[in-house]
């Protein structure tokens, strides 16, 4: 395969399932694979681990919102986590897709978790607060004047702690995740959208450079970022 160069973030490229006259089963295939897909690479585990578990509590309930949740794998399993430790999380996941919505609300049931279709900013007007912000491969699909947005959203929404987790571009990610994915993912869009979706996310110096004071970016592996901030 022709490696592109991936200096410069190609963020007028387009992923498939972004279209809406992409293929229905396809794109419902691309969301039960982004469960598999997910475990291996996001992280989330690890996150859940170190900067969300800690705070929780057997008595107290606190809550979480995943913005542009998806098909909802991620906030299923921070909710399925809190449930299996014994702890008391509730999960909101938001994603204005209405093919997203359908799918995440079709699956089985988790105790704490719902689904909406809504946008951060739609949360912030109605005067929403949550104990933690989070999404997952967001960042990528936004301009630097729509992340920027986001971050105001996430400020106003967040009683405690915002960790927006994404990809790093790099050459190494490009042709790992192109082998890693060949021989896998024939019936979805999963290999040419993740594809896209690298050449379109931020290094951690661009990512450094476009965010406020007050956030951080740090590295995680494979080729990870996580966009962090705490409230006060």
């Amino acid at each position: 395969m022709v490696l592109p160069s991936l200096r410069v973030r190609a963020h007028d490229a387009v992923e498939i399932m972004d279209s809406p006259l992409c293929d229905p089963t396809m794109l419902t295939r691309t969301y039960q694979d982004f469960r598999v897909v997910n475990a291996v690479v996001s992280g989330w585990w690890g996150i859940y681990r170190r900067s969300i578990r800690p705070a929780l509590s057997t008595t107290t309930e606190l809550t979480l919102l995943d913005v542009g949740s998806g098909g909802g794998d991620v906030s299923r399993a921070l909710a399925g986590w809190a449930v299996r430790d014994g702890l008391r999380l509730r999960v909101t996941g938001i994603d204005p897709d209405a093919r997203a919505h359908v799918f995440a609300t079709s699956q089985p049931k988790i105790a704490g978790l719902t689904f909406r279709r809504a946008l951060s900013s739609d949360l912030v007007a109605e005067g929403e607060h949550y104990d933690f912000v989070v999404s997952n491969h967001v960042l990528h699909h936004l301009s630097v004047d729509e992340l920027k947005g986001l971050l105001v959203d996430s400020e106003s929404l967040a009683r405690r702690r915002v960790l927006h987790a994404d990809l790093e571009r790099s050459n190494f990610a490009y042709l790992g995740f192109a082998a890693a994915t060949w021989p896998f993912f024939r019936h979805s869009y999963i290999r040419p959208d993740g594809l896209t979706s690298i050449q379109r996310s931020y290094t951690a110096v661009e990512l450094r450079a476009a965010v406020p004071v007050g956030w951080t970016v740090s590295r995680g592996r494979p080729s990870r970022l996580v966009l962090g901030w705490d409230a006060a």
